[in-house]
């Protein structure tokens, strides 16, 4: 006589944290379950976490998908608390951080050239599903379980609650300045706003040994941009002067904006052979003319937040970048 084995029981851990169950933007006390450890795992307890426009974003149901009870937040900072029979890159006890995924196919090439953020099988740290149809929760938690490969290590000198947005505001601007080539010393970059990521990215690129210039709307910026975090120049985006004596004058410009916004205007300030990079989200298409593009070979691209290995080089061999950028 045949006989039927059991399911197999998936054992889960307990936790609690803060959930969306509408679009209204409310949070509520929410308790859910975690998988237990798995052999390649690491279990996190979370004690910091950013908190993102993103989130705001998935919460309100903006960009549409969103799947309530929702748990946000892909900035989170923690301390290892339990590792599995196979993991070796951490023990209980080290400071770690997890962003924005947390599971890719680990096949493609994408994946291969570890830039899993552009797998497309990717698994967003929240909102997302694993293969076996679990869902994923963010950071606004107590705890978090991942496959050890979605962790980076925290340098012991770096603060966990300054650390945290590196891991989303962060690697969404070191990204493109390095893969861009706009990261070399005496490079002239554009910064255009100065909200979560634009700060950042001065930041950084003032640590670089780049000469930074943030573009904004507001000229109440110009204070914050140059004396409090350095940058060499401002330019009021709706000063037609101003526009005019920076034409042709930027080796590259980051752009952190996701209102609707002129990229032919921030064309012109590129020099030829400049790159404009997008790393904001505006919710309609933006309109360039080939003009633009063509006379002067410059380039309009794109970037989103990093891979697992750029993301550790941020933390670790760009250290004293890091370090300069959340010390003030």
């Amino acid at each position: 006589m045949d006989t039927v084995s059991p399911p197999l029981k998936v054992e889960k851990a307990a936790a609690f944290g803060w959930a969306a169950r509408d679009p209204s933007g409310i949070l509520s006390p929410f308790h859910f379950s975690v998988r237990a450890t798995g052999e390649s795992d690491v279990k996190i307890k979370i004690l910091y976490c950013g908190v993102c426009h993103t989130d705001l974003h998935f919460i309100r149901n903006d960009w549409g998908g969103s799947s309530y009870p929702l748990v946000p937040g892909h900035e989170i900072a923690g301390i290892v608390t339990e590792v599995g029979a196979k993991a070796r890159k951490f023990q209980p006890g080290d400071k770690v951080g997890v962003g924005c995924l947390v599971g890719s196919c680990g096949a493609c090439p994408s994946c291969e050239a570890s830039e899993e953020n552009y797998c497309p099988k990717l698994i967003r740290t929240y909102n997302d599903t694993f293969p076996d149809g679990a869902r994923t929760y963010g950071g606004y938690a107590d705890t978090i379980v991942v496959d050890e490969h979605f962790a980076v290590r925290f340098p012991e000198n770096m603060p966990l609650d300054a650390g945290a947005p590196l891991l989303c505001a962060g690697i969404s601007v070191y990204s493109p300045l390095s893969y861009y080539g706009l990261d070399k010393a005496g490079l002239r970059v554009g910064v255009v706003g100065l909200g979560g990521l634009g700060h950042v990215a001065v930041k950084f690129a003032k640590a670089m040994g780049l000469k930074v210039t943030v573009i904004s709307t507001s000229v109440g910026k110009k204070v914050e941009a140059v004396d409090r975090l350095g940058a060499d120049g401002f330019i009021l985006s709706t000063n037609e002067e101003q526009i005019q004596a920076a034409v042709g004058t930027l080796d590259g410009i980051i752009d952190t904006v996701s209102a609707m916004h002129s990229v032919e205007q921030l064309l012109r300030l590129l020099k030829a052979r400049g790159k404009l990079v997008l790393v904001g989200l505006p919710e309609a298409p933006l309109q360039v003319n080939a003009s633009s593009l063509v006379e002067g070979r410059k380039s309009l691209v794109g970037s989103l937040v990093g891979g697992m290995r750029e993301t550790q080089e941020m933390l670790t061999s760009q250290q004293s970048t890091a370090s300069q950028l959340i010390s003030s």
